[in-house]
């Protein structure tokens, strides 16, 4: 089983998105593969049960049919940060909740298993204080050791973004397997040499590029897959 974490430069820069298509692409190639998107804040209540959107689309995604609870197990009403949200609901963001609904979803046994964060790299559980802390999702990630794949939204100022959250995920002792840009824009002044600087400056390999208002080549994807599997 190969399982990657995927997260963002940024809130809203295409995350689920991309895990979307790459689950829909590794399931045409013939492998099991599930998505997992252990918090999620912004819920609309469908048939008496709280579902985040971008869990959904997961979900319709997935290889095999799973209930949305094992996929977003935290759904928090309010779409706000997700810590202040869970503060309001009285809920705890803890490392064990978020592994424990990974290992079940590792029971299945998938080929490929994507971890959707939230928001960006540093998303905070929790706000600590003088006696405990700040703990972050990253920290989750890291004692767990996950490869990461790092959706980069293309408009402006997303070099710099691009380039201090791959510093923040590496300085955190982890590999990143790759990256996708994606137009989220249509209008990023210079997109071409923008994209051939960020290749210049990232190590890790560019697994694909998803144009704005278009789909993403299916070749493109096909051999993201074969890197990532």
């Amino acid at each position: 089983m190969k399982q990657y974490f995927i997260t963002g430069t940024d809130t809203e820069v295409g995350k689920t998105y991309v895990t979307c298509k790459l689950l829909e692409a590794a399931s045409q190639l013939g492998h099991k593969a599930i998505g997992y998107k252990p918090i999620s804040a912004g819920c609309d209540l469908i048939d008496g049960e709280w579902v985040n959107e971008d869990a959904a689309s997961i979900q319709k995604s997935n290889s095999i049919d799973l209930p949305i609870s094992e996929i977003n197990p935290i759904a928090l009403t309010p779409p706000i940060a997700p810590h202040i949200a869970a503060v309001e609901a009285d809920v705890l963001l803890s490392d064990k909740k978020i592994i424990k609904g990974l290992g079940s979803l590792q029971a299945y046994k998938p080929d490929l298993l994507l971890m959707e964060g939230a928001g960006g790299w540093r998303l905070p559980l929790n706000v600590g204080d003088e006696t405990k802390p700040t703990r972050f999702l990253s920290d989750v990630v890291a004692s767990i050791g996950m490869d990461v794949i790092l959706v980069v939204g293309m408009r402006l100022g997303g070099l710099n973004h691009a380039l201090l959250t791959a510093q923040a995920i590496r300085g955190d002792g982890l590999n990143i397997a790759g990256w996708v840009a994606n137009d989220i824009t249509g209008n990023m002044t210079r997109y071409g040499d923008n994209l051939a600087s960020l290749k210049a400056m990232l190590p890790e390999p560019l697994l694909a590029e998803i144009p704005f208002g278009q789909q993403p080549s299916d070749d493109r994807l096909a051999l993201a897959i074969e890197q990532l599997c």
